[in-house]
């Protein structure tokens, strides 16, 4: 490799950050799918029991016979779907839960990379100053030796 190519020996460390952070990102994108999926489920419960609230009024209709077991039943469905819907409520708490801890090791592992990456333009630059520095200085003796080559002569 040639002296004048810049090169930043904490590229592999980069590149396990980087590692890191997408798979991180990838972590919290499947906490809010399963998020998605936890909320879906709870409006498809609401839905049915807007259904289930239904039945008695019309179970109960003038001119229609009551069917006491059907009501009984649909009493017991919409107790077992509230009972659902408070465990799906308490599962989606955990989840929002886990979503934060995620985000915040996104956070992290995003501050990391930034660091190297900051770190990584800093001794580019350095390393483009010392160049120019290194290439004025061999103008500077050029010239310096042409100005004396042609005094002599």
């Amino acid at each position: 490799m040639a002296a004048n190519t810049f090169r930043f020996r904490l590229t592999t460390l980069l590149k396990l950050r980087e590692a890191a952070r997408d798979e991180r990102r990838n972590r919290l994108a499947e906490a809010h799918r399963a998020e998605d999926i936890v909320a879906n489920r709870i409006r498809e419960i609401d839905t049915e029991l807007a259904e289930q609230r239904r039945v008695p009024v019309t179970a109960t209709m003038p001119g229609k016979r009551i069917q006491l077991d059907s009501l009984l039943e649909a009493e017991r469905y919409e107790l077992l779907l509230r009972a659902e819907r408070q465990s799906v409520e308490r599962q989606r708490g955990e989840i929002v839960e886990e979503i934060e801890r995620r985000r915040l090791a996104l956070v992290a592992a995003d501050r990391e990379v930034r660091i190297l990456e900051r770190l990584r333009e800093n001794q580019a630059e350095q390393f483009a100053a010392e160049m120019n520095r290194r290439d004025i200085q061999q103008l500077d003796e050029v010239a310096a030796r042409r100005y004396w080559r042609e005094d002599d002569e």
